[in-house]
């Protein structure tokens, strides 16, 4: 089964607000809705992307998306050194309200393929969904290093909140197909993020996924949504890509992407490609039942793009 997605907006931007005057972000890689607000994370970029949803989901004219800054200073231009240095931001999460952030928060993840991809960021939100104060930097390598010693090539590309847990989804590629969802305690992993806590919990389990191959290229993990319904676990539905790739640091051709739904208890229900097979990086619902879904082109000269599905 195909299912066809509906070509939404390119992310345009106003080229005066980019620090290369790019008009466009380029490589999206994460999607979150939060209230009235889309947000978008650009794994080579030091600003999030947002714009209302209204503005994103009506067919014309295309919004342009603000940029807001998450981390000082700006990156190479020269692509391969840009890519050496740049924060690798490939998960954004919606944590809920707490007594830190008592409007919730974005959290931004790297990916963790790298010494320098080890960083997060806590993003405040006011009680509008709009970012509130500077970005909070944090150092996940205590996070990650138990993580690195189960999967050598770590590549943590998706991350989201389901009632009292917190799902990290690790990508796997040609080197090793497998994937997984890393769940931990919602409220201690919280504390540890706050700073009151000294160092992050455990996970309660790690969970291995078989997203079969296609020309023998494994599908892998690119981001997740927990589905709606109640206070309790409703299971959660997720993107994968097929990228004609070894490892967690080169790009290679995308043969297929897909998405496809995990029960509460941990067990694929079933998976479904994605016709055209665009790279999908980042989904969040729109609550009224479609999946919005933004790509990653791996080119700067080409524009990310806002796709939806209906969901069934």
């Amino acid at each position: 089964m195909h299912l066809t997605t509906t070509h939404l907006h390119d992310l345009l931007l106003d080229p005066a607000t980019h620090p290369r005057g790019q008009p466009h972000l380029s490589a999206a890689s994460g999607l979150v809705r939060a209230g009235a607000w889309l947000y978008v994370v650009a794994d080579d970029e030091h600003h999030l992307g947002m714009l209302p949803i209204t503005a994103a989901v009506a067919p014309q004219p295309a919004p342009l998306v603000q940029l807001h800054r998450i981390l000082p200073g700006d990156l190479p231009t020269e692509p391969r050194e840009r890519k050496k240095r740049k924060p690798d931001l490939e998960a954004l999460a919606l944590l809920p309200a707490s007594s830190a952030y008592p409007h919730g928060a974005l959290l931004a993840l790297g990916s963790g393929s790298k010494p320098n991809r080890q960083r997060g960021l806590a993003i405040a939100l006011d009680a509008t969904g709009r970012p509130d104060g500077a970005a909070q930097a944090l150092d996940l390598s205590a996070l990650y290093a138990p993580l690195r010693a189960e999967f050598a090539d770590l590549n943590i590309e998706g991350a989201f909140v389901t009632h009292d847990a917190m799902h990290l989804l690790q990508r796997g590629n040609k080197g090793d197909a497998r994937s997984a969802c890393i769940t931990y305690p919602l409220a201690p992993l919280l504390a540890w993020l706050a700073g009151t806590r000294a160092q992050p919990p455990a996970p309660l389990r790690t969970t291995l996924f078989d997203l079969g191959t296609v020309d023998g290229v494994p599908l892998g993990f690119t981001d997740g949504a927990a589905l709606p319904g109640g206070d309790g676990d409703c299971g959660w539905i997720f993107s994968a890509v097929a990228e004609n790739t070894d490892d967690s640091y080169a790009d290679g051709e995308c043969v297929a992407s897909a998405i496809g739904w995990v029960e509460a208890d941990g067990v694929l229900q079933r998976i479904a490609a994605l016709e055209g097979a665009p790279k999908v990086e980042g989904i969040a619902l729109d609550g009224a039942g479609r999946l919005l879904m933004v790509t990653d082109a791996d080119d700067p000269a080409r524009a990310s793009r806002l796709l939806a599905v209906a969901l069934d």
